[in-house]
């Protein structure tokens, strides 16, 4: 029988932007992938206002389809969402990926300051930053060749949604927990994230006892669609298929 693996995204982003990745691991696991509150497909859902709230909509979400043991992977805000959730069941996570992300919200050294994208949105509205933002996750910018994809999912986001999901992460911290996780955990990071500088995800490496690291090369925020043949293998590798 196959094992779940459950796939949570992060800001301003939804189920869709794991294309390049869906049909290789579907193979292999029982693929379970969410669009939160307020992002992609649930654009129409009120946002949560905390991490706590997206990990209990989540949690929900797989009570629903019956799923009480999973694999667990999160990107970014996704990646804070799942830290969050292992927080709260620790048992029921087997393996963890922690991927473009780390345990301090208000993301020290990011591109611009949470305050200032609050701003943004604000003032510019909530698809022209999503835009804006999207781009500064590719390291060819609004030249890469899967910038749309996010671009197109991000401009889904309501404002309330844009405006949420930054309100979640500024205090969140899961540094505290981090030497309490037990799973098997693998962090993997682009070398040219601008959202997420190495102390985060350093710290994440340093700090969870069984954590293994993958740097990948020439990527920014959004390496999953950057490189995505190097992330598909990093994963196989990490749950030796």
């Amino acid at each position: 029988m196959k094992k779940n693996l459950v796939l949570v995204h992060g800001y301003l982003g939804g189920s869709a932007q794991w294309a390049q990745q869906v049909t290789l691991l579907s193979q292999h696991f029982n693929l379970v992938t969410l669009d939160l509150p307020g992002f992609g497909l649930n654009q129409t859902m009120e946002s949560p206002q905390s991490i706590k709230g997206y990990a209990e909509y989540v949690f929900g979400q797989l009570d629903h389809l019956g799923i009480e043991y999973f694999h667990l992977l999160g990107h970014s805000m996704g990646g804070m969402i799942v830290q969050e959730m292992v927080a709260i069941a620790p048992s029921r996570i087997d393996h963890l990926i922690l991927y473009g992300t780390g345990p301090i919200g208000m993301l020290p050294n990011r591109f611009e300051t949470i305050q200032e994208s609050k701003r943004r949105v604000t003032a510019d509205g909530a698809q022209a930053t999503g835009c804006r933002i999207a781009a500064t996750w590719f390291i060819k910018g609004e030249q890469a060749t899967q910038y749309n994809v996010c671009a197109e999912l991000a401009e889904k986001a309501s404002l309330q949604a844009s405006l949420a999901g930054l309100n979640a992460m500024e205090p969140w911290s899961g540094e505290s927990y981090l030497t309490q996780i037990k799973s098997p955990t693998l962090v993997i990071w682009g070398d040219g994230d601008r959202t997420y500088q190495w102390s985060q995800p350093e710290q994440l490496w340093r700090n969870i006892v069984a954590a293994q690291l993958a740097v990948m090369p020439g990527c920014a925020h959004a390496a999953h669609l950057e490189k995505p043949h190097l992330f598909n293998q990093l994963l196989m590798d990490f749950f030796q298929l």
